[in-house]
């Protein structure tokens, strides 16, 4: 046993030693953590953390792993998942505070059983409140900075602290969490009153959309690229005959071109080449260049 699974075990903090990503992320992609941790709440996730700085050990915090593809040689360290810290409830001023392993849907349901709208386009996203505000998620219209006051965050000296409004920088697929070393803890959101049966049929229409239009019955990370300005990727990928497509196990949805899925044996190396070859593809033939919305993390990424 090694000094930090005596820690852990000492600290009645839940862990998994060499456990496959490819069980903890949606591409079902991606080789063995080293330490996968999961603490249940504030007080176990600051222990970790700090733990593992004093002692060297790397850290990567993810929740439910829906925009991650994990590298074939796995992640180095400590992998602290937030999925046991998921509570959703009513703050003081009323508005709702959900836990950063809270996954959407947990929060939207909760949303729509309270008579408050605005979370509807989050219905169906498959990841977690931590990783949304994160990466500033969207869908059909709406983001998660229309509708987010706050963010609770561990700052780099490991204090809890508040970060309001404009200061949380969110924009396209980005946020301040993007490009500093701050952990969330969790996030609050602002609602209007509504109709439960009117949010339930808009929660209803955009699931129904999503199940028509993409490729869930497939394991993946939602959509490859960021929209780029002026043009929609799987229009461009489509365009430059991309559809069905593959490297290894993973394949460009027949469904939507913009989606990249695991047809059963992909690896990270599959999708990164597949990946590459549309970037080249479609800077040469339409001179836009791809961003991906895609997370590539772990060892020789």
């Amino acid at each position: 046993m090694t000094a930090f699974e005596g820690f852990l075990n000492d600290n009645k903090i839940s862990y998994l030693v060499n456990e496959p990503m490819s069980r903890h992320t949606s591409f079902h992609i991606g080789g063995n953590a080293e330490f996968f941790v999961l603490p249940e709440n504030e007080e176990a996730l600051i222990s970790v953390i700090d733990y593992c700085r004093k002692n060297d050990i790397p850290v990567t915090l993810i929740g439910k792993g829906s925009n991650l593809v994990v590298s074939d040689g796995g992640i180095s360290g400590a992998v602290i998942c937030t999925l046991n810290m998921n509570g959703v409830s009513f703050s003081e001023n009323g508005n709702i505070f959900a836990a950063a392993g809270a996954s959407l849907a947990s929060l939207c349901t909760f949303a729509r059983d309270n008579c408050l709208s605005g979370l509807e386009f989050a219905y169906g996203i498959p990841g977690s409140v931590g990783g949304a505000m994160y990466m500033n998620a969207g869908a059909y219209g709406g983001e998660m900075k229309d509708v987010v006051v706050s963010a609770l965050c561990l700052d780099e000296k490991l204090n809890i602290c508040l970060i309001e409004g404009e200061d949380m920088c969110l924009s396209y697929r980005s946020s301040i969490f993007k490009k500093e070393n701050l952990f969330i803890l969790g996030a609050y959101f602002k609602l209007t009153n509504d109709k439960k049966e009117d949010i339930t049929a808009r929660m209803d229409d955009y699931m129904g959309r999503r199940k028509s239009k993409q490729p869930l019955e497939y394991p993946s990370a939602g959509s490859v690229f960021k929209r780029p300005e002026g043009y929609f990727a799987g229009a461009l990928i489509e365009k430059n005959g991309f559809k069905g497509y593959s490297v290894g196990g993973a394949q460009v949805s027949e469904k939507h071109a913009g989606f990249i899925i695991n047809k059963g044996n992909a690896t990270c190396s599959d999708v990164k080449k597949l990946v590459e070859i549309i970037k080249e593809k479609v800077l040469k033939e339409d001179g836009v260049s791809l961003q991906p919305e895609l997370i590539f993390i772990g060892k020789d990424i």
